[in-house]
């Protein structure tokens, strides 16, 4: 029986952790400085906006941790000994492993900005962080956002839900453009806009200027211009979570570098989720994956591995999901800001300006190779069984009705999309009735 330690409680760790223990009697122990239990990370921003408590954020009773033994510690470690097999925590505490899991996450990026570290100035990652935002923003007037990513979005809604004025700093010519093609990313602009938030694209933080008790009192812009506020939210990125492994032997880059079966260069050390960085990229994915669902099969696939079943990483075709306030995004396959050379690209838009489809495929084949969709829902499954079968626009279209997933009586826009397809592209293609036995084949 292996004494297996895991250093994070996050999806990535208690992922491991729960099927190590599915798979096997070994001794496990999860490690976090953070909150004594798991809790749904993406749910902090409802914490804030008073739609739930902390306690409703966590997937599993209190008791459960116990019955499944699974030991929980909270601690802070400060050195990985990995030639004595030991850990070292601040309080001058160790513990020995005989394998070992980093799943220690990410931490909000800072740029080297003067004023970054001032009071009322701060990321929003961890539990601690939704802590100092609740006290940092009690009676403000203004705050400024910097970095048009998915947290800046949040940040955004989370501090308008309490009526207070935002300034949001996008230093791209629209926002996510390094993401979303020109269309959604237009969509999301106006979106943000009409949620009274003072979008600045185009726009760079330069200094975050302090009052005499050493709290921000205003930024000043990369054009000179000052703009006063309380709370400033730097939300440009994460990057890996990896100061404690200085001096460990452990190699690392961005991240700790690992193999597909998440092993570093150490043996009876392995790493995953936003911390690891494969040596190798898995086809077009990159390096450092930091999403909630690879996290989740990267735990699913070590824990094989760790009960002597070695598992590779193989997460198959790419999928993600957000939301810019209330508007849903799902994206499936590939679909990159601009079209490469080989793909041909379809862009459907509703009046309302906020609901959209894109569809990109091999120009060769006509294979799909991507879909992004804002503003309705589809399946995952049924997108996932069409990669795998290669799948053509055509069929996909002709099908469409089957990948809907919006509430029953919700509006449908299939014909609509497919009428345009087919002027645009001069197709006679025919929407098919949904078929319940389709529907069912995805997920079979």
């Amino acid at each position: 029986m292996h004494n297996i330690v895991i250093i994070g409680n996050g999806i990535s760790g208690i992922t491991t952790a729960r099927h190590v223990r599915k798979l096997s009697d070994h001794k496990i122990t999860v490690i976090s400085a953070e909150t004594d239990h798991f809790f749904s990370r993406t749910a902090l921003m409802y914490i804030y906006m008073g739609h739930m408590k902390y306690e409703h954020t966590k997937p599993y009773e209190d008791w459960f941790w116990k019955k499944n033994r699974i030991d929980l510690k909270r601690a802070f470690v400060e050195k990985v000994d990995t030639e004595g097999k030991t850990l070292h925590f601040s309080d001058g505490e160790t513990m020995p492993y005989d394998k070992l899991v980093i799943a220690t996450g990410s931490k909000p990026n800072k740029f080297g900005w003067p004023g970054q570290d001032l009071e009322g100035v701060q990321g929003l990652y961890s539990y601690q962080d939704l802590e100092s935002m609740e006290a940092n923003t009690k009676n403000i007037s203004r705050a400024v956002i910097v970095g048009g990513g998915l947290i800046g979005i949040e940040m955004a809604e989370m501090l308008r839900s309490r009526n207070i004025p935002v300034t949001f700093l996008v230093r791209e010519e629209s926002f996510w453009d390094n993401v979303l093609p020109n269309g959604e990313s237009q969509m999301i602009n106006r979106h943000i806009k009409e949620h009274h938030i003072d979008l600045r694209l185009a726009t760079e933080l330069k200094e975050i200027v302090s009052d005499e008790n050493g709290r921000v009192k205003s930024i000043i812009t990369g054009t000179g211009e000052t703009i006063k506020c309380e709370f400033v939210g730097l939300t440009a990125g994460v990057s890996p979570n990896i100061g404690l492994l200085k001096g460990s032997g452990i190699e690392t880059k961005r991240g700790v570098l690992v193999d597909p079966f998440l092993k570093t260069n150490i043996d009876d050390v392995y790493a995953l989720g936003d911390c690891a960085e494969f040596l190798e990229p898995n086809g077009e994915r990159k390096n450092i994956e930091q999403v909630w669902y690879t996290g989740r099969m990267m735990g699913e696939a070590l824990a094989r591995t760790l009960c002597d079943k070695p598992t590779k990483y193989e997460p198959g075709h790419w999928f993600n999901s957000a939301k810019f306030l209330d508007i849903e995004y799902q994206t499936y396959g590939w679909v990159w800001a601009k079209a490469k050379d080989n793909e041909n690209d379809f862009y459907w838009e509703h009046k309302n300006g906020k609901i959209c489809l894109r569809l990109r495929w091999d120009k060769s084949t006509g294979k799909l190779l991507g879909v992004n969709n804002l503003g309705f829902r589809l399946r995952h499954h049924a997108f996932d069984k069409w990669f795998k079968e290669g799948r053509t626009v055509d069929y996909v279209l002709e099908h469409l009705k089957d990948a809907n997933f919006d509430p029953e009586l919700y509006k449908t826009y299939e014909a609509e999309i497919i009428a345009q397809f087919n002027r645009e592209n001069g197709k006679n293609i025919q929407l098919k009735k949904k078929s319940w036995k389709r529907i069912l084949d995805f997920v079979s």
